[in-house]
């Protein structure tokens, strides 16, 4: 989906939209799933990184722009641990318990027009 909002700095409202948001690639170069016994899967993610490309407009009472833009991130580390309870019936479910997220950099490249 589209982000759209606005924010307050100094002399007024800059009003910004990112459309056309697409995820160009993904890198998981190290994943392991182990389990836990007793209690369900641990998964740990490490030095992922994912780029995306967007078009970006921006509007302030004295300017408007726009164009492309692309952001890289890399060096994310996830470990997720997920709990794999029995129901009533006896099938398993599956819910995530615990999420910890490292991010690393982030480079953001906007191309504009004026």
């Amino acid at each position: 989906p589209d982000l759209t909002g606005h924010e307050k700095f100094g002399l007024g409202n800059v009003r910004y939209n990112i459309s056309r948001i697409h995820v160009t690639a993904v890198e998981l170069p190290s994943a392991s799933i182990s389990l836990l016994p007793g209690s369900g899967i641990k998964l740990v993610i490490g030095n992922a990184s994912l780029a995306i490309d967007m078009n970006w407009n921006i509007r302030t009472w004295m300017f408007k722009d726009s164009g492309r833009g692309t952001v890289h991130i890399s060096k994310v580390f996830v470990t997720a641990i997920f709990s794999t309870p029995l129901d009533n019936a006896g099938l398993t479910s599956i819910a995530l318990t615990s999420c910890q997220t490292t991010p690393g950099d982030v480079d953001i490249k906007l191309n504009g027009k004026t």
